[in-house]
């Protein structure tokens, strides 16, 4: 019986972001499957963000583009610790400009902003 294909995972992006430009061609030059999907008009589901949260240790904020227009606007840089986590995550699902990306997520892995040495050593690639 045959291996069945890996799961692609499921990158989140802003078009308009260098960033998330890097993370899909430093992606696709490693042969890593994925999917991509547009952060603002498709934001994670809130099962995507509670798997994340548990990938990044629980800390709800590593979820939340801090340094994004709606993040200030909305005064969460004082309003956030005070939110529950079902909350903060309901913000998030209702509103791509507030997560943090790139937002990969795979079977058993979840990473937020690129960052090539550990997305390399989470992914088992060379970088």
């Amino acid at each position: 019986m045959k291996p069945s294909p890996p799961t692609p995972a499921i990158v989140y992006t802003y078009a308009n972001c260098g960033t998330c430009r890097r993370a899909t061609l430093w992606l696709r030059a490693q042969g890593v499957p994925f999917t991509e999907k547009p952060i603002r008009e498709t934001p994670p589901a809130p099962a995507e963000l509670r798997s994340m949260l548990r990938h990044q240790g629980g800390v709800v904020r590593k979820l939340f583009n801090t340094s994004g227009r709606d993040y200030r606007a909305l005064g969460l840089g004082e309003k956030l610790a005070a939110l529950s986590e079902g909350e903060a995550l309901a913000l998030l699902a209702g509103n791509g400009n507030l997560v943090r990306r790139p937002f990969l997520l795979g079977a058993d892995f979840g990473l937020v902003g690129f960052d090539e040495t550990a997305w390399a050593q989470t992914l088992g690639r060379t970088g």
